[in-house]
């Protein structure tokens, strides 16, 4: 009942005049990126971040957030109309929104991936309003080993879930805790790795990282590529939205167990692309008729669709309660409190209980939002397609190079910008992933300093990250995942020669 007294009071906060108008333009805006090849969530709120600085927290957070919504909405339009993926997380949904617009039902296959896209993130949005106030309660106990473990357990995480090789996810890791650690030491107050520069004193701002890493790198790259789109014209009206809508109850199954697994691959940093394929997976192995699937078969869009949402949205929960994002994108939008002065965790709910729960009603809102926009104004955004990407990646240049600008009025900026530009192309063409290069360059800094209080409490003994069984068995959790791709070899080989006797 206590969630529910505030959840209401945070609707009394999200919904004024200004929070509803920053939530349509966020929506719009997300939809709009989400459509582009080459952008993507965590672009978008990137590149936009800047231009939220004039605003008040909580609706410049709104807004960001709805920017989110809208991406994770805006790739579905690519994939089923040109057969591009517009978010890497809708590449399942290729397999058979696609094949069914060929067959000439562009309209169900839309909504049906919208509907889809709504459900699961309502159910991880459910999640999030009952869970994170027990969670922040719980974390109000942690010190400084706890939070270290928490955040080293996030590390090893994505090492040991990655679908990358795990050398090079932590490789990439390395690359953000190097860069993280230039600038002024934060506890004994000295400068580290400038080399006499004055530009680097402030270190390397996350921002301009995110907008060359991800922008950038994916302008460049989707440039070589030479992108060209050819689709589907698509209509959407109220008779295609009712007739589908008398469909999907057949799939509740589906919608339930694309929801959990979303869930849970974003509260952990599995992320929404695995789930989406995980969801499309478990679906194909359960469905009536698995021989449908890759034809145009509507469960082929409603697994992947809803788990994406799912963990796109339910990633956002340990970046509130914990301050540990769970998504590039969390990781973006955890960046902009802390340029806001405000800092996520357990305090977060106690100092600033307005504005969490005002987000978290915006979160509701804002999928409803999304969900109305989409359905009104898919002709719209595809249209924007038949522009030639040669004029749309020019436009999205300079918008990139604007943000970068705009952070901290120097041109400097603008330069790291391209290096990181660069920096990300070399990544995506040697398959390193970046997601682990932007966590660690967030939570570097938070990191070191748990790290080092925790052992001048202790003075240098490791044993403090042991010392009781909530910290010890944070670390040991993170040990297990962080060996798990060792483990499962070691387990198959064992198995193997158990069959082989």
């Amino acid at each position: 009942m206590e969630e529910i007294n505030a959840l209401m009071g945070g609707f009394a906060v999200a919904l004024t005049w200004q929070n509803v108008m920053y939530m349509f333009i966020g929506t719009i805006l997300g939809v709009l990126i989400g459509t582009l090849p080459g952008l993507g969530g965590a672009n978008g709120v990137a590149i936009l971040l800047p231009l939220t600085f004039s605003m008040e927290p909580t609706s410049a957070i709104i807004m960001l957030s709805c920017i989110y919504w809208g991406a994770l909405f805006g790739g579905a339009i690519t994939s089923i109309l040109f057969n591009i993926p517009g978010e890497p997380w809708s590449v399942a949904t290729t397999f058979d929104g696609y094949p069914m617009a060929q067959k000439g039902d562009p309209g169900t296959a839309l909504t049906t991936a919208f509907t889809s896209s709504f459900v699961g993130a309502f159910v991880a949005v459910l999640m999030i309003t009952f869970l994170a106030p027990m969670v922040a309660k719980f974390a109000l106990k942690f010190g400084p080993a706890e939070f270290f473990a928490v955040q080293l357990l996030t590390f090893c995480s994505f090492v040991g879930m990655s679908k990358e090789p795990p050398f090079k996810t932590i490789a990439a890791m390395m690359i953000g805790f190097a860069l993280a650690a230039v600038g002024m030491d934060t506890i004994t107050g000295q400068l580290r790795l400038t080399f006499g520069e004055e530009e680097l004193m402030r270190g390397f701002d996350f921002l301009i990282a995110v907008i060359g890493l991800f922008g950038l790198g994916e302008i460049l790259l989707t440039m070589e590529e030479g992108l060209a789109f050819k689709g589907t014209e698509a209509k959407i009206d109220a008779k295609v939205v009712w007739q589908t809508w008398k469909k999907l109850p057949a799939y509740w199954a589906t919608f339930i167990r694309g929801s959990l697994i979303g869930c849970w691959m974003g509260v952990t940093p599995g992320g929404a692309t695995p789930a989406s394929f995980m969801s499309y997976g478990i679906a194909k192995k359960f469905a009536k008729n698995p021989a449908g699937f890759g034809k145009g078969e509507m469960e082929g869009i409603v697994a992947p669709e809803t788990a994406a949402h799912a963990a796109g949205t339910s990633a956002l929960l340990p970046m509130l309660t914990l301050g540990i994002p769970g998504s590039p994108t969390a990781a973006v939008l955890l960046g902009g409190l802390l340029i806001w002065g405000l800092q996520p965790g357990p305090l977060l709910f106690v100092e600033k209980a307005d504005f969490v729960w005002g987000l978290i009603a915006s979160m509701y809102l804002g999928n409803i939002a999304g969900l109305i926009v989409v359905l009104t104004t898919v002709p719209y955004f595809a249209a924007i397609l038949k522009i030639p990407f040669s004029i749309i990646a020019p436009v999205i240049l300079v918008i990139c190079a604007i943000g970068s600008y705009t952070v901290g009025n120097a041109m400097f900026d603008v330069y790291l910008m391209v290096v990181f530009g660069i920096i990300g192309y070399v990544f995506k063409k040697l398959s390193y992933p970046l997601a682990p290069m932007v966590l660690a360059l967030v939570l570097g800094d938070t990191a070191e300093g748990a790290f080092r209080q925790a052992l001048l409490t202790s003075q240098g003994d490791m044993g403090v990250f042991f010392a009781n069984g909530l910290v010890g068995g944070i670390t040991a959790l993170a040990l297990i995942m962080l060996f798990s791709p060792i483990l499962s070899k070691l387990w198959g080989m064992v198995s193997g020669k158990k069959a082989a006797a």
